[in-house]
């Protein structure tokens, strides 16, 4: 049999084009995502930046630690202590001291991500000076890099500075010095400082004042502790130490997520290929059957088939994602989704990153051929005396089967995640892998979705269309099934994500009773002196609220962070509409919390443990509790429980028949403010989709429609093919050629159509699944179909249909319908 599939692969070469095609790119893609992972495994620890110069940064608490059962449990603080002041005044007896204070700075018309610093802590990184002097008055800075000059004036958020010097660029921030007492008013607290002297003695001093503790308790000083950074740990001093840490786990997601997806569209393609071209070669089959061959026989030759094929891809798979791989490493550097330093490939990776691809590849092509191999195995003699090629049933018990139990599956898995936990369905990693269970359901049972599907089309061409369509459903199935794929993973992801953003802006309309909310023009947060003057605008309601964290000991294992606002609770309830499912807002004070449905105790009345934004433990009651919804709602505490947070938002109420023109000229009048109406800041406050969501998105995207434009091509290509005597019987019945072309333009738009009603029967239960997670969680839902996506997807697919119908068709007209008709089979 093995001479026999050989020749059967250099015959019908074309019909596995499409599946090496598929088995390639997907084998190249998961090399390059295997690449990816071995790079992050390796990645060198980024070195000191801002402080490469420092002998010694002492740094306040800023880390929680909290002794467990099952061990210690540890969480970055959402706001770092600073160092105490008597350890301060300690270390200034050993050698000079440096504060270091560093915060946000917007100008107009420059680089975005601006950060303030003093000018007495450019040494340490080191900058020099290339032009000018150092800053010594009020209103004088320094810049870095040359998107500024000697002599210019700055327009700040707090006012206009004059660059009195420049610094070359040290490439990991771009910077503005102040005079160290101006930066002192701009930033008053700060949490690290660099000590000029040994570091032994400096650990000592550190040591005994922290040894002091507060008396709170176990873990409540666990972020007080400061902490002393030498060496390389001085990076930890940097501004977001981990962000390549992040970024790595961005890109493993993003690699994870297009591998996992590229594993099933490969099955699916492959599978359907071979089935298409399995059922094709019935009468092949029988007369190997007449002439002795068994269905064992049979099986293994199409198993060998997919196995040639699928090593053959696979090697070029490798290959491909060896090439691949450090193009696309610059491509994610370029784009800023990962550190400069990034590479992927070389032989620091090892081989197994291919070994992977490569076997992967091989077993998915032995997959994709398993159900075709075990149909030709049942194929009997007397399929060799068939000359019709209307398929049988359409389906088999065992294809039925499958069917049904995974759409039961599917089914019972979303009612159970529903009645359970709907907040999963929201999860991005849910709505991008759920519908792939849905879809291979309705791709297995799409059969008997032909005859109802194919409509009954006008005119003399009508009948064939529907008539080729019905008798061959198994066909048109194969055919359709990328149709369904494409279309259902561009409805349920973009609609899952349109719906997702719709909700969450609906949320934040519903939430903001204010007429006007006021954020800091540069900064994080608002003074406490403009604080002053928006609460002393007459005829308005003004609550200032900071945004902070709690974090709590869930099972008394697992430490969890929670988003939290503080606020005065008397003039909350005025600005703002909370979806309260129990007790009171108004029973807010300092001893107490108001907790979301999402937390593991969450009973009013109940006290719960928990450490506040700079780690100080307490432990409050819980006054009320919100809805989950989309989980944008956290909790709420008053200002004493903040943390020490600053103000960041200030909502403001009109009263009523206060005049609205007046209070907005004086909100407006306070320096260092944005003020913004209700639908203004809804519009630009609602949550966009992040970079690696969108990366995801439209990777998965163009996966599935480079699949979908291979195996409609080449199923296609391979049924018009085969279909030449049908052509040529309807020539010499008189059809002409413009007849012959509109007949094969109407069935590839027919096959199309069979694909994309089933998509979009998929898209629609995705869609309504992750609707009602958010009825139950309390949320504002609608169902977002996005139906410019789908049109376009629907439209591209046509497009490739059409072009692989009728280019082998417009072939086949070249040939005269007698010399067609005296061709051997």
């Amino acid at each position: 049999m093995l001479s026999v599939t050989l020749r059967t692969l250099r015959a019908r070469w074309a019909a596995f084009a499409g599946s090496f095609v598929a088995l390639a790119l997907g084998v190249g893609l998961l090399a390059v995502m295997g690449q990816a992972l071995a790079a992050s495994q390796q990645a060198p620890a980024r070195t000191p930046e801002r402080f490469a110069a420092a002998p010694v940064v002492v740094r306040g608490g800023d880390t929680l630690r909290v002794d467990t059962p099952a061990g210690e449990r540890t969480a970055r603080l959402a706001r770092p202590r600073p160092v105490p002041p008597a350890t301060v005044t300690a270390l200034r007896a050993l050698g000079p001291v440096t504060e270091d204070r560093s915060f946000p700075v917007r100008v107009a018309g420059g680089p975005g991500g601006l950060v303030g610093h003093p000018w007495s802590t450019a040494r340490f990184a080191p900058y020099e000076l290339g032009a000018g002097r150092a800053p010594g008055a009020p209103g004088e800075v320094v810049t870095t890099g040359g998107w500024a000059r000697v002599g210019d004036r700055l327009r700040t958020g707090d006012g206009t500075v004059r660059v009195v010097g420049t610094v070359p660029a040290r490439g990991f921030e771009d910077a503005v010095f102040y005079p160290d007492a101006e930066a002192a008013r701009l930033a008053p607290e700060s949490v690290q400082l660099v000590v000029e002297a040994d570091p032994s003695a400096v650990r000592s001093v550190v040591a005994a004042g922290a040894g002091g503790g507060d008396g709170t308790g176990a873990g409540a000083d666990a972020g007080a502790g400061a902490r002393v950074l030498t060496g390389d740990a001085r990076r930890l001093a940097d501004a977001d130490p981990g962000r390549d840490a992040e970024a790595l786990t961005a890109l493993n997601a993003l690699f994870g997520t297009a591998g996992g997806v590229t594993a099933f569209v490969s099955v699916f393609v492959v599978a359907s290929t071979f089935a298409f071209a399995v059922d094709r070669r019935r009468r092949e089959f029988g007369l190997l059957r007449t002439a002795g061959a068994t269905p064992g026989q049979l099986r293994r030759s199409v198993l060998a088939e997919a196995l040639l094929v699928g090593a053959l891809a696979s090697a070029a798979g490798c290959a491909l994602g060896a090439y691949a791989a450090p193009r696309l490493a610059e491509l994610v550097v370029d784009g800023g989704l990962a550190p400069d330093w990034y590479t992927m490939g070389g032989g620091e990776a090892g081989a197994w990153p291919y070994h992977l691809a490569f076997w992967t590849g091989l077993l998915v092509a032995l997959c994709g051929a398993a159900a075709a191999s075990w149909r030709a195995g049942r194929t009997t003699p007397a399929q060799a005396l068939r000359e019709a090629s209307a398929d049988g049933r359409a389906l088999t018990r065992g294809r039925r089967a499958c069917g049904v139990a995974l759409l039961l599956t599917a089914c019972a898995t979303l009612t159970y995640a529903l009645m359970t936990a709907p907040g999963d369905l929201l999860h991005r990693k849910t709505y991008i892998s759920r519908p792939m269970l849905l879809i291979t359901a309705v791709a297995l049972l799409s059969p008997v979705l032909v005859r109802p599907l194919v409509p009954r089309l006008p005119g003399a061409l009508g009948p064939l269309v529907r008539a080729n369509a019905v008798t061959g459903a198994r066909r048109t199935a194969a055919a359709a099934a990328p149709v369904l794929v494409t279309v259902a993973l561009a409805g349920s992801l973009l609609g899952a994500t349109a719906t997702l953003r719709e909700a969450r802006a609906a949320e934040a309309g519903q939430r903001t009773a204010a007429d006007y909310v006021v954020t800091p023009e540069s900064g994080t947060t608002i003074p406490a002196a403009s604080v002053a003057r928006l609460r002393g605008v007459p005829g308005t309601v003004v609550s200032a609220s900071a945004a902070t964290a709690v974090y709590t000991l869930e099972d008394g294992v697992a430490l969890v962070k929670s988003g939290a606002r503080a606020a005065d609770p008397a003039l909350l309830a005025a600005t703002v509409r909370l979806p309260v499912t129990a007790g009171r807002v108004a029973d807010l004070d300092d001893g107490s919390i108001v907790v979301t449905r999402e937390w593991a105790r969450h009973e009013v009345g109940r006290r719960v443990r928990v450490w506040l934004g700079d780690g100080t433990a307490r432990t409050l009651r819980i006054a009320a509790v919100l809805a989950t919804g989309t989980g944008d709602n956290g909790a709420y505490v008053t200002p004493a429980n903040a943390g020490g947070a600053g103000v960041d938002r200030v909502e403001v109420r009109v009263r009523s028949g206060a005049d609205r023109a007046a209070a907005l000229a004086a909100l407006r009048a306070v320096d260092g403010v944005r003020v913004a109406d209700k639908s203004r800041w809804v519009r630009a406050s609602s949550p966009q989709s992040n970079r690696t969501t969108r990366l995801v998105t439209l990777l998965v995207l163009g996966i599935a429609l480079v699949y979908t434009g291979i195996s409609l091509t080449n199923t296609l290509m391979m049924g018009a093919a085969e279909r030449r005597r049908d052509l040529t019987v309807l020539r010499l019945a008189g059809a002409t050629s413009g007849q012959v072309l509109r007949l094969a333009a109407a069935e590839a738009l027919t096959v199309v159509a069979v694909g994309a009603v089933p998509g979009l029967l998929v898209t629609v239960v995705n869609l309504a699944g992750m609707t009602g997670a958010l009825h139950l969680l309390a949320a504002p839902w609608a169902l977002a179909v996005p139906w410019p996506a789908l049109a376009l997807t629907t439209a591209a697919c046509a497009v490739l249909a059409l072009a692989g119908t009728l280019l082998p068709t417009a072939l086949a007209l070249r040939t005269h319908p007698g010399e067609a008709a005296g061709e051997r089979d």
